[in-house]
């Protein structure tokens, strides 16, 4: 059947910058339903010819070298502009009429995309509701949404009721693009995939599990919305603890999108919940210290732009086995990687500089085995283990196994948009978070975020940019008898 896509936000940079190079991707790749139809939705007035040509501009500026000008002039045809504002109900009727004009009035699936403000969100639904666009009896129709969905567990629930007060859950696409990351998806892959990992995946072979997601960037221009936001909603509620879902489920009795969502949200209620007394012991905040001079910051702002939660599942797999979960704005190195720390093992007949022992194994300064799974930007897998140095009296030294996508895989990997807008397409839902699992992860930031608000005392810990966070947040994870893996060992490897 034939595609309609819908861009609400159509003059977004969302749109240019992702959306639009991603969609060109799929059609230099034919992977496009045909026919399809990209409709782009905005108050500023336009023509199709003028839409085009900036997008050719932009789509050419962020794929680089895959740009093909032959490619794009037949991409450029599907590209039609649509003048309207989503605050304005005649706008959707007149909408519809246009796309039903496009379509020739056959049967099309729909593909709503909403790249508008959050607080458009609930309005632009209803509307399309209304004029009966969200009716599937000539085609299937989906919408995705943005993230933030809601900004806390009340706002969130109060979005889904409304959504679905029009679209089915199976017609909602809530997107995180951190889960149409290649590695991401290959995680699900090493773990359910691999015989040799699963035995060992659990309490008795995993000592703790580090989920780090950090960022070069300064807040910069997004500081009015930062401010209201700070990096638990930012980055925690969405990113993190999908991340940390993936890492953690259960395998699913098959792979498709209820079974994997099932065990993700399974892991989410099972994070045990904090007090303020212990969100005090269990989390640490950090605010760069040039954040209070950016502007349309408040002066005495709190607003952290860095943390680190330490997180407990309790369940039959993972307990005692704490996840530290931490991000930051104005990092030393982008970065998005999962460590894997494995248990020491328990016993070792090799004394510290070599030789036998006398069965009590001494040498904190050797790491236990350890598996690096990089998210971004320079894709992989390391799996760190010791080998003895050679010419040597039972001298041992970390060695590396290393995985690179870009050495294994040849040509560049696909962006997030592309696997996330064509799974929407195929009415995919497995890498989308499901309302449930939205819920179920607020109830988890919602005590932190509170504990934080109503302290009394000012607990922010500062640090400059271009470090690794707070100095204080080496000391906050020693109590537990760990240390932070601060390294972009593959980013290296792959710059060398």
């Amino acid at each position: 059947m034939s595609q309609t896509i819908v861009i609400f936000g159509a003059s977004g940079d969302l749109t240019s910058r992702k959306l639009i190079p991603a969609l060109y991707q799929l059609e230099r790749k034919k992977r496009l339903d045909k026919p399809c139809r990209i409709v782009g939705v905005s108050r500023t007035p336009t023509s199709d010819a003028e839409w085009r040509e900036k997008l050719r501009n932009t789509t050419q500026e962020f794929v680089g070298e895959s740009f093909d000008p032959h490619c794009w002039d037949a991409f450029a045809t599907t590209l039609h502009y649509f003048a309207g504002d989503v605050e304005k109900q005649e706008t959707f009727p007149k909408l519809n009429a246009a796309l039903q004009s496009l379509e020739n009035g056959e049967p099309s699936n729909r593909l709503y995309y909403l790249s508008i403000s959050p607080v458009f969100y609930a309005a632009t639904v209803k509307q399309l509701g209304d004029a009966g666009m969200a009716d599937e009896s000539h085609g299937a129709q989906r919408v995705i949404i943005e993230k933030p969905f809601g900004t806390d567990l009340e706002t969130a629930r109060r979005l889904n009721n409304d959504v679905h007060r029009v679209f089915l859950e199976r017609q909602v696409y809530r997107i995180d693009h951190y889960l149409g990351k290649e590695t991401v998806n290959n995680l699900l892959v090493l773990r359910f995939a691999n015989a040799i990992f699963e035995p060992i995946w659990n309490r008795n072979y995993i000592d703790h599990v580090q989920i780090t997601a950090n960022e070069e960037v300064l807040v910069g221009r997004r500081a009015p919305f930062y401010e209201k936001a700070g990096i638990l909603r930012d980055m925690f509620q969405n990113h993190l603890l999908q991340l940390l879902t993936f890492a953690a489920m259960e395998p699913p009795a098959r792979f498709d999108a209820d079974a994997v969502r099932d065990e993700k949200v399974k892991v989410l209620h099972a994070i045990r919940g904090m007090s303020p007394d212990e969100v005090a012991v269990n989390t640490l905040r950090g605010q760069y210290r040039s954040y209070r001079d950016e502007s349309g910051v408040a002066p005495n702002s709190r607003t952290a732009t860095y943390a680190a939660v330490r997180l407990m599942i309790d369940n039959w797999r993972w307990k005692d086995v704490p996840f530290y979960l931490r991000s930051g704005k104005g990092m030393s190195c982008r970065t998005t990687q999962i460590i894997v720390q494995f248990r020491r093992p328990p016993h070792l007949m090799f004394a510290k500089n070599g030789g036998a022992s006398d069965g009590i194994y001494q040498t904190p300064e050797i790491d236990a085995n350890r598996m690096l799974i990089q998210i971004q930007p320079a894709e992989g897998i390391q799996i760190h283990f010791l080998t003895k140095v050679p010419d040597t009296d039972m001298q041992m030294r970390q060695t590396e196994f290393q995985f690179h996508f870009r050495e294994s895989f040849r040509g560049e990997l696909p962006e997030a948009y592309e696997r996330l807008l064509l799974d929407a397409m195929h009415g995919d839902a497995s890498l989308f978070a499901r309302s449930d699992e939205v819920e179920a992860a607020w109830r988890i930031i919602d005590p932190i975020q509170s504990a934080w608000d109503n302290s009394l005392q000012s607990d922010t810990d500062f640090y400059e940019v271009n470090a690794w966070g707070p100095p204080a947040a080496s000391d906050w994870i020693r109590r537990f008898g760990c240390e932070w893996f601060d390294s972009c060992p593959l980013l290296n490897h792959a710059n060398s």
